[in-house]
């Protein structure tokens, strides 16, 4: 018998064992037998050193043949039975039983309006902003024009640690570390956690999700300002909105207000909810920044700016008419699956 015939009787053996295997294990078995390291036609790849110069050609096509006939019967065998163990495995499932519906997830309300409140103000050039929660007095007080009995660094409203940092109050830190490192114009948003020893009850929390911004330049004007903040709130809460400023005090800056907005729940009377915080920047912050920085960057003769911070999570309460702030962290499913 030539060698040619020898491969078609071992093609024609491994398909007929390949077709009778019952299971993987007993295919892997054929498989080592014809096509492993030992196998028979293995056996005849290495004898192709002796075969005549004028036959190997023909002997390798037909030794890739019975190689591929052999691996594509594997192939269709392997597929074959895993298709049998499948249809085994669902044996008496009735398939026409509707699925059990799946719970659909959402993002939380405050990532919703932080992630809005953003797309907005980028729309009118603000950058984002960040730094660490863990501050400095100066960067949290000194900068901002707060004297040392201002009742805000007093350990009962702020979260002080031994080594006399502090947990930062509001996010206008990032404002004077943005100003420390770089000269103006700046216009950026800093959004993150601020934490206080508030009295938690409907509308205060001891942490809270803040959105600070900052514009510096030559020419900045109060009706800069009250522009962007009215934009915004349309922007967010729709155009009939009802905005209003009202006259207040803060060390950082002068003139200063403060926002509110008219919040209407069902059911209820509407009334105005503070929101934010504004005004222009006071000189004294600029000298402050000066002094770090060691320059005249920021010289309060020729350099103005505006500066605002508002409340993410009364944003929330706005947005959605909720009119207890403390939902927004009690994590009750009952309450965030509104949202999905």
């Amino acid at each position: 018998m030539t060698v040619k015939e020898d491969l078609v009787r071992l093609q024609s053996e491994a398909i007929e064992a390949i077709a009778s295997t019952a299971d993987e294990a007993s295919l892997d078995k054929v498989r080592v037998a014809f096509l492993g390291k030992k196998g028979s036609i293995t056996a005849i790849s290495a004898s192709m050193k002796d075969v005549p110069k004028e036959d190997k050609k023909a002997m390798g096509q037909a030794l890739n043949a019975a190689r591929t006939a052999v691996t594509e019967a594997l192939d269709a065998r392997k597929q074959a039975l895993q298709d049998e163990a499948d249809a085994k495995s669902i044996e008496g499932l009735d398939v026409t039983m509707p699925a059990r519906s799946l719970p659909t997830g959402s993002l939380h309300p405050l990532t919703i309006i932080k992630d809005r409140a953003i797309q907005i103000l980028r729309r009118l050039g603000f950058a984002l902003a960040e730094g660490p929660e863990i501050e400095t007095e100066f960067h949290c007080f000194d900068a901002l024009n707060t004297p040392e009995d201002h009742p805000a660094r007093n350990e009962s409203d702020t979260f002080y640690f031994d080594s006399g940092k502090l947990l930062r109050t509001h996010t206008s830190t990032v404002q004077v570390r943005t100003m420390e490192s770089a000269k103006p114009p700046i216009k950026i948003i800093a959004p993150g956690s601020a934490y206080r020893r508030d009295e938690i009850d409907a509308t205060h929390l001891s942490v809270f999700n803040q959105l600070e911004g900052l514009y510096v330049d030559s020419d900045v004007r109060l009706s800069d300002l009250k522009g962007t903040l009215e934009f915004f709130y349309r922007a967010m809460f729709g155009d009939q909105t009802e905005v209003r400023f009202r006259p207040h005090f803060f060390p950082f800056t002068e003139p200063s207000f403060e926002i509110d907005v008219l919040l209407t729940v069902k059911g209820e009377k509407p009334k105005w909810i503070e929101v934010a915080g504004c005004g222009m920047v006071d000189p004294a912050v600029f000298d402050a920044v000066n002094k770090s920085r060691g320059d005249s960057a920021y010289d309060p003769a020729t350099t103005t700016g505006y500066a605002f911070g508002m409340g993410l999570d009364r944003l929330a309460m706005i947005q959605w008419g909720i009119k207890d702030i403390r939902l927004l962290i009690e994590n009750d499913i009952r309450f965030l699956s509104q949202f999905a």
